[in-house]
């Protein structure tokens, strides 16, 4: 048989993880998910038409999405997946087979929704309520091509968060290196050097604007749990008196509170990056993403104008 729609591979996911209340690797996931929908090694071998991944990987996915989305699993690191107590509790209210129209709701109420704990419930089900009784069928192509890569959009901005936040501090220091470089800053990558460790007084890193270094942007790049507050990027603003720099970018994988950004906004020469910004800018400069082109056909008027 054919490998099928992601849909189908909800339960078994489903099922899969609530027999494994610590959680599985991802991998593992995928081959079990694999084995419940009877998919053969040579379906296996499949890939996505742009050759980036096996298509029944891609598809087990995108119904670990939808589960997350639905508040029921989430991946407490990367490449790991895991049932919320959410996802537990349902599992265990619905031990038969999932009706289609159960699974229907997993695959097709919860896309837009955010990634949300157990405190987000009721605002998530009021969105879903919403989304379900929005007809699909009314949006043209052009929408439904739009929101398809939005939605591809935010789910690769989402995986880049939870990346980030598992990588070593000294790399991600490195990947807002490469991230700035790709965006145009320092002629060369060299132009652009790590100095974060013991007793580095705040600076994570400084790019030199000009080959003489006479212009220098300086560099500090926090993986952060919490919101990050005026006290840090106060501190970061001593760091740059420190150095007698006039220029500095504070980037996190956190937000700021509104008092960090006031107080940004009250002194010159710093700018904020949080989270969801950097994700974007890694994925607008592929750092650490791929992007592939897809070739929409549109009549072009202009040609049958011009034949008369």
């Amino acid at each position: 048989m054919a490998v099928p729609t992601y849909d189908r591979f909800i339960e078994p996911i489903l099922r899969f993880l609530a027999a494994r209340p610590a959680g599985a690797l991802a991998r593992d996931v995928h081959e079990a998910a694999a084995e419940a929908l009877s998919i053969s090694d040579a379906d296996r071998q499949l890939m996505l038409p742009s050759g980036a991944q096996l298509v029944y990987k891609n598809r087990a996915g995108w119904a670990h999405d939808r589960l997350k989305r639905a508040g029921l699993s989430c991946s407490p690191r990367h490449g790991y997946w895991q049932l919320t107590s959410d996802g537990v509790a349902f599992a265990a209210q619905h031990q038969e087979a999932l009706t289609p129209e159960q699974v229907e709701r997993l695959a097709r109420v919860y896309p837009d929704a955010r990634l949300c704990t157990g405190s987000d419930r009721e605002e998530q089900d009021a969105l879903a309520s919403q989304l379900e009784s929005a007809p699909d069928a009314l949006a043209s192509p052009d929408d439904r091509l739009s929101e398809a890569l939005l939605e591809l959009r935010r789910s690769v901005t989402e995986e880049l968060l939870e990346t980030l936040s598992g990588v070593a501090p000294t790399f991600f220091e490195s990947i807002v290196l490469d991230v700035l470089h790709r965006m145009g800053y320092g002629a060369h990558r060299a132009d652009l050097q790590r100095i974060g460790g013991t007793g580095d007084g705040g600076v994570d890193g400084v790019i030199s604007l000009d080959r003489l270094g006479l212009e220098k942007v300086y560099v500090q790049a926090k993986r952060w749990q919490g919101a990050v507050g005026r006290p840090e990027v106060q501190a970061f603003y001593g760091a740059l008196a420190g150095q007698r720099a006039r220029k500095g970018v504070f980037i996190t994988t956190s937000t700021y509170t509104t008092q960090a950004l006031e107080f940004a906004r009250s002194v010159e020469g710093i700018v904020l990056v949080d989270g969801a910004r950097l994700a974007s800018l890694m994925i607008d400069h592929e750092v650490g993403v791929t992007l592939r082109t897809v070739r929409v056909p549109r009549l072009d008027s202009d040609y049958f104008d011009a034949g008369g």
